[in-house]
């Protein structure tokens, strides 16, 4: 175990590698995604473009099913020839999309609209529903107030961050649907809550920097990773978190959460790997469950350290599984940790006191 002070090398936050590793099968790579990773690759390495491409894109003859239309000051979507599965539109001045839009491509997988001017009245009709094999929906940085849709069954990550969304639609019917990205979006709690009914395959979702000032009812049970951070909530109802089958990740760092607002055993959840409550207002630590690895508690108003916070009891085969644990930035400091902290934490690797 190394115990460090706070100008020690923070570790980083874990990744849900299981459900953020995407493979790059356009750009021949693979890695983790985010919601800003840089695809602009230089077009220069595909080679030649195909002349199955609409004449101002990019569609390399090393990836034809891909065209490439970054970055070129385009004001609505270039015609797309058939046998286009990967479309990229990033960075132009796309306002508008037109019903017949895409029917050349109704084979479409991904379409990726990043970057742009959309809004909701100016995407016509039934332009998506009419893509039965899309899979990947990405309409990041534009100007939506509301979500998109309808959306096909066959959808299965949907990425609508950066824009002015208060208003869900439902998302009822998406049986393929996995990852949903809404993060930097303006949505409260009753925006949310009826939206995500039905679903049954969703395991991850980011509402991570909205207006939320209480927890979402209705959330789909099969959810693995969940982002609540840099929001207003301030309590958490009763088993809240048990309700999930098998809750892994979750963040709430960033929120108006005190010790009154947290039932005793709100995250003492056995499936939950990862828990970030750091810069809240708590003085004294949530308990949780002996099976946590990974435990973020920065930048609160910690007074003391409670071993029954991490194990129930002590002994051989009694003892908490985590790795990592953040308490710096609170008012703890190593003389004020009890010496039974070490063997209750005995596999750390690295705590951060101070």
């Amino acid at each position: 175990m190394i115990l460090n002070d706070k100008d020690s090398k923070h570790f980083p936050k874990m990744n849900p590698g299981a459900f953020t590793f995407l493979l790059a099968l356009i750009s021949g790579t693979s890695g983790y995604y985010y919601d800003d990773y840089d695809y602009n690759i230089p077009l220069s390495i595909y080679g030649r473009s195909s002349p199955n491409c609409a004449p101002e894109c990019n569609c390399p003859e090393s990836y034809p099913t891909a065209m490439y239309c970054d970055e070129l000051k385009l004001k609505s979507v270039p015609m797309v020839p058939p046998g286009i599965k990967y479309l990229y539109l990033r960075n132009n001045q796309i306002d508008h999309i037109d019903e017949k839009a895409f029917e050349n491509v109704t084979d479409l997988q991904w379409l990726i609209l990043d970057h742009n001017l959309l809004e909701n009245s100016k995407i016509k009709g039934r332009v998506f529903s009419k893509l039965k094999q899309l899979k990947k929906l990405h309409i990041n940085h534009n100007n939506l107030t509301e979500s998109v849709g309808p959306l096909p069954k066959s959808l299965v990550d949907l990425q609508l961050t950066h824009n002015k969304i208060t208003k869900l639609g439902s998302f009822d019917g998406l049986v393929n649907l996995t990852m949903v990205h809404l993060q930097h979006n303006q949505l409260k709690e009753d925006a949310i809550s009826a939206a995500f009914r039905g679903l049954k395959s969703l395991e991850y979702l980011d509402l991570s920097f909205n207006q939320m000032s209480k927890l979402p009812t209705g959330l789909p049970v099969s959810l693995l990773t969940l982002y609540l951070d840099n929001n207003k909530i301030s309590n958490i109802p009763d088993e809240y978190f048990k309700r999930f089958n098998g809750l892994q990740y979750l963040r709430l760092s960033h929120n108006e959460l005190a010790d009154g607002g947290i039932p005793g055993n709100s995250f003492n959840v056995s499936s939950l790997l990862e828990l970030d409550l750091s810069y809240n207002k708590l003085k004294n630590i949530p308990t949780v469950n002996e099976n946590l690895e990974n435990y973020y508690l920065e930048v609160n108003e910690l007074e003391k350290f409670e071993v029954k916070s991490f194990c129930k009891i002590l002994g051989p085969l009694s003892y908490s599984k985590i790795k990592h644990l953040r308490l710096d930035g609170n008012r703890l400091t190593h003389t004020s940790l009890p010496p039974d902290m070490y063997e209750c934490l005995r596999v750390a690797n690295e705590i951060t006191v101070t």
